[in-house]
């Protein structure tokens, strides 16, 4: 403000006052100008005050200051107000220091309370670092992983401040002892892993042989299931060195390779077969299917015939198909069957050549049989038998139509 007779007054001797709700106080002396001037120079000085009062109150509200440091700059300001020599607004600035005083030791509170958490956290950081450690030089055998941590922990410990010395430093000589105790029963461990890796040399050498052994065999379900046995058996015996474990997996591997490519060659003639007799298959079926059966049933019958044994004579089919290639002949014989009925209803029985057919068809499936029978082929008795059945089933369907 321009005016600072509000605040303040030099007399006429140049003894300049400062106006507080106590009463006026001098605050100096001014030789050098005119009355107004004084006032402007000690209220220059006041508004030096202000500012410095200004900084550390936006400081201590932001969080960004040190709330003690803060607590001893207004404690300070507060006591030098009392004397300053200064014009302007001192019973207000007195309030805004007293309110600041509040706020500096409320933050600096806090801040002492933060400090002891943060104490609290870093040390119990460096306990669970230490427990862990312990626990991993105790239990542990996954020695490269549990190495690697212990490295992770030393970084980590590094990171964490805030303890007091003492009792970092006996948490430090925990951990340190449990590093040492890792280190020692590692170098224990692998003391004697040379003599358990001849072990496993040994014990893997005897599975390559065997499956050497089995690799030209012929037996193609037996032989995979014990390469596979044999492959389980390599999975959980113990490694041997580095170079002999390499030798010998690539022997055993070569074995395996041998025979299920020779396995797969077969197979995969097999399956060319089994597709190659699914066309044929298809092929006859497609054929039956387009007789037709209502122009002509006992032409049809004998296509129908010629068919079925033409379809016996292909052989087997891939497994997937089977089903529905049955359903489908099935329904061509039901058919026929339905087709023949309703020529016989038309056609008187003593006038139907047909049943003296069917009944020869008959006679000659049960000679068939007997001769199947006669020769010990059970695949042969089989399909005679089938044969007869299905015959004899016609011929009953034909005498109850007649």
């Amino acid at each position: 403000m321009s005016d600072w007779t509000t605040y303040g007054r030099v007399d006429a001797d140049g003894t300049v006052y400062c106006k507080t709700a106590e009463g006026e106080r001098v605050v100096g002396s001014w030789q050098a100008g005119t009355p107004e001037e004084g006032l402007a120079h000690f209220a220059r000085r006041f508004a030096d005050k202000v500012t410095e009062v200004d900084l550390i109150e936006a400081r201590l509200k932001s969080g960004a200051a040190d709330a003690a440091h803060s607590l001893t700059s207004v404690k300070r300001l507060r006591t030098e107000l009392a004397e300053a020599h200064v014009v302007g607004d001192v019973d207000g600035l007195a309030a805004r220091l007293d309110r600041l005083t509040t706020l500096a030791e409320e933050s600096a509170a806090t801040a002492k309370a933060a400090k002891e958490t943060a104490r609290t956290e870093a040390q119990a950081r460096k306990v669970a670092l230490v427990e862990e450690a312990e626990k991993i030089a105790a239990e542990s055998t996954g020695w490269k992983a549990a190495g690697d941590r212990l490295k992770e922990i030393l970084d980590e410990w590094k990171t964490i401040r805030g303890i007091d010395k003492k009792t970092d430093g006996e948490l430090w000589k925990r951990f340190a002892a449990a590093r040492d105790g890792f280190t020692r029963r590692r170098g224990a461990h692998f003391a004697t892993l040379d003599g358990q890796r001849k072990q496993a040399q040994g014990a893997k050498e005897d599975l390559v042989k065997e499956a050497e052994s089995l690799s030209e065999s012929e037996d193609w379900a037996d032989t995979a299931a014990r390469l596979k046995d044999l492959m389980t058996q390599w999975k959980a015996a113990p490694r041997a060195s580095k170079e002999a474990e390499q030798k010998l997996w690539d022997r055993f591997r070569a074995a395996q390779d041998a025979f299920f490519s020779r396995r797969s060659e077969v197979f995969s003639a097999r399956d060319a077969e089994l597709k190659g007799n699914l066309e044929l298959k298809q092929a006859l079926l497609a054929e039956a299917e387009a007789v037709d059966v209502d122009a002509d049933p006992k032409g049809a019958q004998n296509k129908l015939r010629e068919i079925q044994g033409q379809w016996h004579d292909i052989g087997r089919v891939p497994r997937e198909n089977m089903a529905g290639l049955d359903r489908r002949m099935r329904a061509i014989e039901d058919k026929l069957r339905q087709a023949m009925d309703s020529a016989w209803r038309r056609t008187e029985p003593s006038a139907n050549p047909l049943l003296a057919q069917m009944r020869e068809q008959v006679a000659e499936a049960e000679q068939r049989l007997e001769r199947a029978k006669a020769a010990g082929d059970a695949k042969r008795v089989r399909e005679a038998e089938k044969a007869l059945a299905g015959k004899q089933q016609f011929l009953k369907l034909a005498e109850q139509a007649g």
